[in-house]
């Protein structure tokens, strides 16, 4: 893959093939790069925080992914990224959730962090188009679980569709987890699959209050299709402050936004 002159004229030839190979594979690690160019660690550390600083890669732990594009990266290295915020943003949005309540879990790791957090919750019921959320949930005996039908998505279990969507509009839920892939300061949430986003906003559509629940690196990512915007939001989750902007549009449409610390605390944004 060649790149344009302003994305590679300041990169070394090994950066060169270090991108080439992340874009080729969607995950890599430091360790076996060290390997294949002869270098140590911390010479491909250097590398893969200089191109995560021009936007190039993300890094995760132990390694990097590409920066988003037109199309998102792979069910296991979004796991791996940004994990223990999205494990924090997992319990405090499953803290905000109460007893006895109807809620709708949709697709992401995030989300299914929320679903991990929910276990010592009763007389749940949680309507999802995740399979992962239903397997997360299954063996609790105080949560119902129903799941959506529709079109497997076989990468991460996601559900999507007409069908998917149908199902979702018979109902009327106090409570909506959703994620997004991308976040605008202006204010647009933003996925990949229209079908995915088709889900989502039938899941915004038909619940009283939404959750949207997204670690910070969202805002320094890109996607081609638009969920909403955060007027439509009563709560945001985030595991780091977001942008001023951002932060101003959500007082403007009384969004709540909690930071979810690392430790369990929260404290609210803005």
């Amino acid at each position: 893959m060649t790149m344009p002159l302003t994305e590679s004229s300041n990169l070394s030839r090994r950066q060169r093939e270090i991108l080439d190979i992340a874009r080729a594979r969607g995950t890599i690690l430091v360790e076996p790069l060290a390997q294949r160019f002869g270098v140590t660690s911390q010479t491909v550390r250097r590398d893969l925080n200089q191109l995560s600083r021009l936007r190039l890669l993300q890094r995760i732990h132990g390694g990097a992914v590409p920066m988003g594009g037109v199309s998102n990266m792979g069910y296991a290295a979004r796991l791996q990224l940004a994990a223990e915020g999205k494990a924090a943003i997992g319990r405090r949005a499953a803290a905000l959730i109460p007893n006895d309540a109807s809620l709708i879990v949709n697709i992401g790791t995030t989300t299914e962090q929320v679903a991990h957090n929910l276990s010592g919750h009763v007389g749940l019921t949680v309507i999802t188009n995740n399979l992962n959320v239903v397997n997360l949930l299954r063996p609790f005996e105080g949560i119902e679980v129903m799941s959506a039908g529709g079109i497997l998505r076989r990468e991460d279990g996601g559900i999507v569709g007409d069908a998917t969507v149908d199902f979702i509009g018979q109902f009327k839920v106090d409570h909506a987890v959703i994620g997004a892939s991308a976040i605008e300061e202006d204010g647009a949430l933003l996925d990949y699959d229209p079908r995915e986003v088709r889900v989502a906003k039938a899941i915004i559509e038909n619940a009283r209050s939404v959750i949207l629940v997204a670690d910070g690196m969202k805002f320094r990512r890109s996607a081609p299709v638009r969920i909403g915007n955060v007027s439509q939001l009563d709560c945001f989750v985030t595991d780091t402050a977001p942008p001023a902007p951002f932060l101003e549009l959500c007082a403007r449409h009384d969004v709540r936004v909690e930071v979810a610390a690392p430790d369990g605390a929260a404290e609210a944004a803005g």
